[in-house]
């Protein structure tokens, strides 16, 4: 017997209790360092509680909870969204090539699949984890400099949510796919900057970081500003990057955000910021192999 309930099908529709909108806040609100440690039974808790802990660095907890999303046999979202997880999990260390197969994987085990006229929580739903598997692969394809086929996945992503039927959450009156917009975002801003387009990169950052603070996302806002940080090293005053990018990772470190202080780090150690900031990068390293994680290459 299952240990899972997913009593609505494929996409389940049934109001979240308490401890979903815990998890919900945890993985993607205002309390990323609040994650609930009680019993939960349905895919989606499994689901938001791996996102929260993959934000904090708890990479071997994060992937038993995507473990238990698997073994339940789960098949079409839940498994492609799992997917898109593990794939989001390896990226942050380095491990594109690996991602790409979990992102693939995502891909397919939503494709063919309808969203049905009566449905829209199933259409967004479908269009939520078809958009996650390909800016997956995007920036998959990024990380080992493949930007043309980055820019294809894009466009492709792209495509989807303006084809996308209007929706709202029903619990906060925001788009569905607001999410879906911000790693769009992301992705276009890595990719411009990749092709030392600085110009492009700070326009979709800057979308990023508006669409986060309506989402209302600690970690989304966190990202958002690194990426705006970023995309400011390519002027002669580097002061305005290395202002945002402290600040970045003083907020990761307030709110449990490892990874996402790591490469705050990484970014103010490139811009020079001295060996405070290298003692920051170490520590959190360390962290992160605690945690679980191991990055793909050796890092300084």
């Amino acid at each position: 017997m299952s240990i899972l309930s997913n009593s609505e099908s494929e996409i389940g529709t049934a109001p979240p209790c308490g401890a979903a909108l815990s998890l919900r806040a945890a993985a993607f609100g205002g309390s990323p360092a609040h994650i609930p440690s009680g019993t939960v039974s349905v895919l989606e808790e499994h689901w938001l509680r791996a996102v929260a802990l993959g934000g904090q660095g708890r990479y071997s907890a994060a992937r038993a909870e995507l473990a238990l999303v698997t073994r339940s046999g789960s098949r079409g979202v839940w498994a492609s969204l799992a997917e898109s997880t593990r794939a989001s999990l390896l990226r942050q260390l380095g491990w594109h090539r690996a991602a790409a197969v979990h992102d693939g994987r995502a891909l397919a085990a939503v494709a063919g699949m309808a969203a049905g006229a009566r449905s829209s929580d199933r259409g967004a739903r479908l269009a939520e984890a078809r958009c996650d598997a390909l800016t997956g692969l995007a920036a998959d394809a990024l990380g080992r400099g493949r930007l043309a086929q980055a820019r294809r996945l894009l466009e492709r992503c792209s495509e989807i949510l303006a084809g996308a039927r209007p929706g709202c959450d029903g619990l906060q009156g925001k788009d569905r796919l607001l999410r879906q917009r911000i790693r769009l975002s992301w992705v276009t801003a890595e990719t411009a900057l990749a092709s030392g387009d600085f110009e492009t990169a700070r326009v979709f950052a800057a979308r990023g970081a508006a669409d986060s603070e309506t989402f209302g996302s600690v970690r989304h806002q966190v990202k958002s500003d690194l990426l705006r940080a970023a995309a400011l090293t390519d002027t002669a005053d580097l002061t305005p990057a290395l202002e945002l990018a402290a600040d970045v990772c003083d907020r990761a470190a307030v709110h449990g955000l490892v990874p996402l202080r790591w490469a705050a780090s990484m970014l103010l150690v490139g811009l020079g910021a001295g060996a405070d900031v290298e003692r920051v990068r170490n520590e959190c390293a360390t962290a992160v192999a605690r945690g679980g994680g191991h990055f793909a290459t050796i890092r300084p």
